[in-house]
């Protein structure tokens, strides 16, 4: 429509040549587009064609990623887990480093203290050398001591001999006290006197509370009267002419309560023990050669309130601790009992 136009347009102008070149001209451009198109729509289809190609090689290519993306994720996992792995292994491995870094120490003071004991052991192998070799000294000072002990023991033999000659009348000499005190009993008993003579010893026990008044050292009228009648029987017995002779002391012992301090009734006691001993010294209940007797053996002796006299229940009983003691001592009694305990360790050698 548009060239049937511009053809009429130019008609009506009056050239008819110039009409027919503008028909082929717009023939020509027809062919030209016509061409052009063709052109176009084999160029469009070339692109269409490879466009699906490239499509369908994307659509692999984009499979084949997301395969590779499968296998990249499934060896991250494995990545992974051998990460944990490896994780704890290190940490087993730094406890392990840890643990061997103890052990490493442990070690260590194990090492100071055994080359400490090596360096005591060095020690004690020295002392033991020296040890061995004093032993062999020793030995030899051993075997030279046994010579010896043999004379000594042949010389100690002959001794046994000469005191088992001895042990008859040491038994004797010791027997005496067992007769001292028989006597003595029987003599006190016969005199009527009430006194408690101990088997063993022969210690007469006298309550102090007749000789004196509490806190007292003067003797009283009814402590004199009963040492008139019990010295004559006492001394009648010991100094006797069959145990004179044997007679080492006669102690007069003084105790006291445990009422007040040990110094004042040690002095008391003392004080008590003398007075009785005055009163033997110069009492005429017995005769002049008896006091002259009794002057060489009578001693005092004080002994506060260590000596107490005890309850059934452990208590102490203190009328009864305030006493006068009446005691003798055979002589050289010390050297016999000596003498017994040398026997008695050789015979049981």
């Amino acid at each position: 429509m548009a060239r049937q136009s511009m053809h009429n347009r130019r008609a009506g102008r009056g050239s008819t040549s110039t009409g027919a070149s503008w028909i082929s001209y717009s023939d020509m451009m027809a062919a030209l587009v016509l061409m052009f198109v063709l052109i176009l729509s084999v160029a469009l289809h070339s692109y269409m064609t490879q466009l699906e190609q490239k499509s369908q090689e994307l659509d692999e290519q984009r499979s084949l990623v997301i395969a590779k993306e499968a296998e990249v994720n499934q060896i991250i996992i494995q990545l992974d887990e051998k990460q944990a792995v490896l994780d704890a292994q290190n940490v087993a491995l730094i406890l392990a480093q840890n643990d061997l870094t103890a052990a490493q120490e442990e070690l260590n003071k194990a090492q100071i203290i055994l080359t400490s004991q090596q360096s005591e052991l060095d020690k004690a192998n020295t002392a033991l050398a020296s040890r061995e070799q004093q032993l062999i000294i020793l030995q030899g000072e051993v075997a030279s001591k046994q010579l010896a002990l043999d004379a000594a023991t042949e010389v100690l033999n002959s001794q046994k001999e000469a005191m088992a000659a001895q042990a008859k009348k040491i038994d004797d000499i010791v027997g005496m006290r067992t007769q001292i005190v028989s006597d003595l009993s029987q003599t006190l008993s016969r005199s009527g006197l009430r006194a408690t003579v101990d088997p063993t010893n022969g210690d007469i026990v006298l309550e102090s509370a007749v000789f004196f008044a509490f806190n007292s050292s003067q003797l009283s009228p009814e402590g004199q009267a009963l040492l008139d009648r019990f010295l004559p029987a006492y001394m009648s017995v010991l100094l006797s002419p069959e145990y004179r002779d044997y007679l080492g002391e006669i102690i007069i012992e003084g105790h006291t309560d445990s009422v007040g301090e040990y110094m004042t009734n040690l002095e008391l006691s003392q004080a008590r023990a003398q007075t009785v001993v005055r009163y033997c010294l110069t009492t005429t209940a017995l005769n002049a050669r008896q006091r002259e007797l009794l002057r060489t053996l009578i001693v005092p002796k004080g002994k506060s309130y260590t000596d107490p006299v005890y309850n059934a229940d452990g208590t102490i009983n203190d009328e009864q601790s305030r006493r006068v003691e009446f005691k003798f001592s055979l002589r050289d009694s010390e050297m016999i009992t000596e003498m017994n305990r040398i026997l008695q360790n050789m015979e049981t050698e």
